[in-house]
C-alpha cells in the first residue's frame, strides 16, 4: 500500500512538472522569439496549459473508419505507460527510490525502448501514409540512436563498476562527477538522447511540413494527450536519468553546500536538462532524414566506441 500511495504521489508531482514545463516551453520560446507567450488564462498566462489540458479532453474522441481498432485504442497506453515506469529506478535522494534494482540502468534503457513499439503501432493502426511513415522514421530514427545512447551509458558503467543508478552517484561521491571524465560520453549521450525524445533538431518523425503530425495525424482528445504526455514525461525522466549518470544525482556541487537536501540538487539538475531542449527548439533547425541517420551510424557510434575503449583502458591501466 505504501509504494501504490507514493506511485500515486510521484505520477501527481510529474502531471504537475508536465503541464509547467509546457507553459515554461512557450513563455521561453515566446522571449526568445520576441512574443510574449501566454498571458490571459489566470496570472501571467499561468492557467493556460490547464485550460488547454481540460479543453484537450472534452474534445471528441474521433477514430477513422477504416483503422485497426484494438491497436489503435491500445498505442497510447503502450507509449505513455514505460515514460512512467522508468521513474521507478532514479534515486532521487538517498533512500529514496521506488526501485532499487540491481540493473537499474539496464531496466531503464530496456523499458524506455517499448516507447518506439507504441509509436510504432499508433502509425500503423492509424491506416495513413502520413502516420506509416512517421512510424517508420520513429523506429529508424529510436533504434539507431539508442546504439550511443548506450554506448555512452555503458562508458560511465565501467567507471563505476556497476548498472545500480545508486552505486553510480556513490561512485561520483568518493572521485568527481563523471561529466569530467566522461565529458565526450556526456555530449554524445546529450545529443542521442534528444534524438530519443525526438526534440528539435531530430524531430523528424511529426515533421508539420511533410508529415501534418506524423504518427499523431489521426489520432485526437484524450488518446493524442497520451502521445504528448508521454513526450514530456520522458523530457524529465532523461534529465533525471542525465543528472544521476554525470552530475552525481543528489550529490551537491560542494561538501559545503551539503546542508542542501539531496532531492533539491536532484530536482535542479534534472529540472535544467528538461528544459535545456526547448533552448534548443528556438536556436536549431530540423535535420533531413539522410543527415539524422548519416550522423548517428557515421558520428556518435564512432565517437561511442572510441570513448568506450578509452575509459577502458583508462581503467585497467590507472
Amino acid at each position: 500500500m505504501p509504494a501504490a500511495l507514493g506511485a500515486v504521489v510521484l505520477l501527481l508531482v510529474v502531471l504537475g512538472l508536465v503541464t509547467y514545463a509546457i507553459y515554461f516551453q512557450r513563455k521561453l520560446l515566446g522571449w526568445m522569439q520576441g512574443r510574449h507567450g501566454p498571458t490571459h488564462t489566470g496570472p501571467y498566462g499561468l492557467l493556460q496549459t490547464i485550460a488547454d489540458t481540460v479543453k484537450l479532453l472534452q474534445k471528441e474522441d474521433v477514430i477513422p473508419a477504416r483503422v485497426d481498432r484494438p491497436l489503435f485504442r491500445f498505442a497510447p497506453i503502450i507509449a505513455f505507460a514505460p515514460s512512467f515506469v522508468v521513474l521507478a529506478v532514479i534515486p532521487f535522494a538517498p533512500g529514496l527510490t521506488f526501485a532499487d534494482v540491481g540493473v537499474g540502468l539496464l531496466f531503464y534503457l530496456a523499458v524506455a525502448s517499448v516507447t518506439t513499439l507504441g509509436v510504432i503501432a499508433g502509425g500503423w493502426a492509424a491506416n495513413n501514409k502520413w502516420s506509416l511513415i512517421g512510424a517508420l522514421r520513429s523506429a529508424a530514427q529510436m533504434v539507431s540512436y539508442e546504439v550511443p545512447l548506450a554506448l555512452a551509458a555503458l562508458a560511465v558503467v565501467l567507471m563505476a563498476g556497476s548498472l545500480n543508478l545508486n552505486a553510480i552517484v556513490e561512485a561520483q561521491a568518493r572521485s568527481v562527477w563523471f561529466v569530467i571524465p566522461q565529458a565526450l560520453g556526456f555530449v554524445i549521450f546529450l545529443i542521442a538522447a534528444l534524438a530519443e525524445l525526438n526534440r528539435t533538431p531530430f524531430d523528424l518523425t511529426e515533421a508539420e511540413s511533410e508529415l501534418v503530425a506524423g504518427y499523431l495525424t489521426e489520432y485526437s482528445g484524450v488518446r493524442f494527450a497520451f502521445f504528448m504526455l508521454s513526450e514530456y514525461v520522458y523530457l524529465f525522466a532523461m534529465g533525471a536519468l542525465i543528472a544521476t549518470l554525470y552530475f552525481g544525482g543528489w550529490l551537491p556541487p560542494h561538501p559545503a553546500l551539503a546542508f542542501v537536501p539531496g532531492i533539491v540538487w536532484f530536482l535542479l539538475k534534472a529540472l535544467f536538462f528538461a528544459v535545456l531542449p526547448f533552448w534548443l527548439q528556438a536556436t536549431f533547425p530540423r535535420a533531413r532524414v539522410d543527415q539524422l541517420m548519416g550522423f548517428a551510424w557515421k558520428g556518435l557510434i564512432p565517437l561511442a566506441m572510441v570513448n568506450l575503449v578509452l575509459t577502458a583502458a583508462l581503467k585497467t591501466w590507472l
